[in-house]
């Protein structure tokens, strides 16, 4: 789908699926968009949008590409995905005055991109790609405070609840990956950022907003990494208590087998069939053979918590 931002008297104009371009437009959004819209496009401006391969690159030299009049930036979008968050590539090309941006999945960024830009009156692609990315950065500082709050709810249950099952381990585990992956997010950020200030494509005139955007975003890789530290302390306290849990157990397991051991003894002794055993023959034989053990019995038990073993 083909959805497109142009200027008309100074108001900022939205119109979806089209097969001509007006000339004074400064916003071209690609969502899976099919092999015909993307001919359409290359072939109007002039530009080559980047391949599913070149989107997917790792390497730092894929991200920021520059040329002449053209600047090429391939970023990674967090997308919810049965509870865990995948990153899904989102490509951005700069010439001229206008941006083309391509993305497979439908995000709220970009809905709220369409409405700040109206409000603010962008003048050109710069002003839409550096509103899509600030507005990005505070849908990263959202969701760590989400997660924030879920680490203080498992932070407070395991104090107080005292919750060891193993559905909570692999919480922790999971919001650890989840802020490992929004950590990798935001560095790219950073890292795009600080090539753009390096760039001579960008005005000087939005280098401050460009400032303050990269103090958010150190702002968030130190909570991040505060929420990291939390989440590795929270697993540590866990493993842990489970290891006091089974200390204890195994203490009880253990005192209960000391204190049968002198009961166990008699009983083994009186259960040999040796022809001449005294008791055997005598009325309060048995009698005597089941005091001794009780008798055994209680005088371990005491041992035990004389010693404060118990």
């Amino acid at each position: 789908m083909i959805k497109y931002a142009s200027l008309e008297n100074e108001q900022i104009k939205i119109k979806t699926e089209t097969d001509s371009f007006p000339p004074n437009i400064i916003w071209i959004d690609l969502k899976n968009p099919t092999f015909k819209e993307k001919a359409l496009v290359e072939k109007t401006f002039n530009v080559e949008l980047f391949t599913t391969q070149e989107r997917e690159e790792i390497e730092s030299s894929s991200k920021y590409v520059e040329i002449e009049n053209e600047v090429g930036i391939n970023l990674n979008f967090l997308h919810a995905e049965n509870g865990n968050y995948i990153n899904e590539p989102v490509s951005f090309i700069l010439k001229d005055n206008f941006l083309i941006t391509q993305r497979q999945q439908d995000y709220k960024t970009f809905t709220d991109a369409v409405h700040k830009i109206q409000s603010v009156k962008a003048k050109n692609g710069i002003d839409v790609f550096l509103n899509i990315l600030e507005i990005r950065i505070d849908f990263d500082a959202d969701l760590i405070e989400d997660i924030t709050e879920q680490i203080t709810k498992i932070s407070k249950g395991l104090v107080k609840d005292n919750n060891l099952k193993r559905d909570l381990l692999l919480k922790i585990t999971a919001f650890q990956e989840s802020t490992i992956s929004i950590r990798e997010n935001i560095v790219e950020k950073q890292r795009i950022l600080s090539a753009i200030l390096k760039s001579k494509f960008f005005p000087k005139e939005n280098h401050e907003m460009i400032w303050i955007m990269i103090k958010d975003i150190t702002s968030l890789l130190d909570h991040t990494s505060f929420n990291f530290e939390r989440l590795e302390f929270l697993q540590n306290t866990f493993l842990g208590l489970v290891d006091m849990e089974q200390n204890r157990i195994i203490k009880i397991f253990t005192v209960v087998t000391v204190i049968f051991m002198p009961p166990t003894l008699i009983a083994s002794m009186y259960g040999m069939n040796f022809k001449f055993m005294p008791e055997l023959q005598n009325v309060y034989g048995y009698p005597l053979a089941i005091g001794l053990m009780i008798i055994s019995s209680i005088g371990t038990l005491l041992f035990f918590r004389s010693k404060k073993w118990l």
